[in-house]
């Protein structure tokens, strides 16, 4: 039984994981839209979870060189699965950011990262009363 749920939850600790640097990722398309050149950069999260899974991917902590370095805020290893977002509609300073799209995708991440905080609980709530006998 411990396996199981170590199994579903390091799961969803990847997907976690995942939708969190996807709101990352549309954040910075969102605070860049006026930037000239700036390539607006999202996360394809069927094939990245499916490729995260394959490799058993979970938390990677990143070494510092030096003691006096910041943590990064960001897990470089799920930067192989961003991609550049397709130009809907070219603007003249070269920016692809399209706020539309982007306000919507970071509404839906923000709901599936919600929805995937409240299984989790719910998984756990669950044990804890199987564990208690109720």
């Amino acid at each position: 039984m411990k396996a199981r749920l170590e199994q579903e939850l390091a799961f969803h600790q990847t997907a976690l994981n995942l939708r969190a640097h996807r709101q990352q990722l549309l954040a910075s398309n969102i605070a860049n839209a006026d930037t000239p050149n700036f390539k607006a950069k999202d996360i394809d999260f069927r094939s990245a979870l499916a490729g995260a899974l394959g490799n058993r991917l979970g938390p990677l902590a990143l070494s510092r060189t030096a003691a006096g370095h910041l943590p990064a805020a960001a897990d470089p290893a799920l930067d192989r699965f961003a991609r550049f977002r397709t130009e809907i509609q070219p603007n003249v300073d070269g920016n692809t950011v399209d706020m539309d799209v982007e306000r919507a995708a970071f509404a839906e991440n923000a709901l599936h990262y919600e929805a995937s905080v409240t299984f989790i609980n719910g998984l756990l709530t669950g044990m804890q009363r199987a564990i208690v006998g109720q």
